[in-house]
């Protein structure tokens, strides 16, 4: 058995005084795209950023590629952060970088590349992510919520990562630039190998895209495994959930 990239035991989470997951626990084997689903306020966002070790859990371990996050210095956690990317939800870009300055921030803060090799890598992953080369130059505040997205996600795969966390990465999206963004994920993660955590509320990505999902609901998993095997569990929150897409695309539930 291959060993899990991502391992998370019984996570804890309090926030204003209140107990937002409560014994959280699921793991993630390499190459297969994951979304992590459940209603507003049930923390998916604070559990992706306790994955990637940006905020810290009030009990619990989470490992990623072996290591308890949890317990590592600063040096072992930057070392572990060169290993998995990150897209937050609105791309986070750096308003006052061009576009190829973005994606060169990771390699010039953890690779030793002289700027002409940066500029080579740059112009791949912008390429890798769909965009022009025009793009290069371009400021965020130039560009569509499909290019941000996009630029984005070439900063993301800039280190060449195992592992991508992506938080509602077709959010503010139309459909067809969502549906986009989606094959061109999935391309991607097939072709290099990548595993993905993402956050989602968009019903299209899982039906499409997604190799298994996992439900958060009242602060626990409730349900774990492929889209279909999820959308036919007996909870009235799960059944809310899929029936306006089962209706509308004919998928049984």
């Amino acid at each position: 058995m291959t060993a899990p990239i991502l391992e998370v035991e019984n996570v804890v989470t309090e926030l204003g005084g209140r107990r937002l997951h409560n014994g959280v626990g699921f793991t993630l084997q390499p190459g297969r795209i994951t979304a992590l689903i459940g209603g507003s306020g049930t923390g998916k966002t604070v559990l992706l950023r306790e994955c990637i070790g940006l905020i810290r859990p009030a009990g619990g371990q989470i490992r990623l590629f072996g290591q308890d996050i949890l317990s590592l210095g600063p040096r072992a956690m930057n070392r572990v952060r060169q290993r998995f990317g990150v897209l937050f939800q609105e791309g986070a870009l750096f308003s006052s970088l061009n576009v190829a300055d973005n994606v060169a921030v990771p390699l010039r803060e953890h690779t030793p590349l002289s700027k002409a090799l940066r500029d080579r890598v740059v112009a791949m992953k912008l390429a890798l992510a769909g965009l022009p080369p025009e793009a290069a130059t371009k400021m965020p505040s130039e560009l569509s919520g499909g290019m941000k997205k996009r630029a984005a996600l070439a900063r993301a795969l800039a280190l060449e990562p195992e592992l991508l966390f992506l938080d509602e990465p077709t959010s503010g999206l139309d459909p067809i630039s969502a549906r986009e963004f989606d094959t061109l994920l999935r391309t991607l993660c097939d072709s290099l190998g990548i595993t993905v955590l993402m956050t989602t509320h968009d019903l299209d990505t899982l039906w499409g895209m997604v190799d298994r999902v996992i439900v958060l609901h009242a602060g626990q998993v409730i349900a774990d495994g492929p889209v279909d095997e999820v959308a036919r569990v007996d909870n009235d929150w799960i059944r809310t959930y899929f029936s306006a897409h089962a209706e509308g695309r004919g998928h049984g539930i």
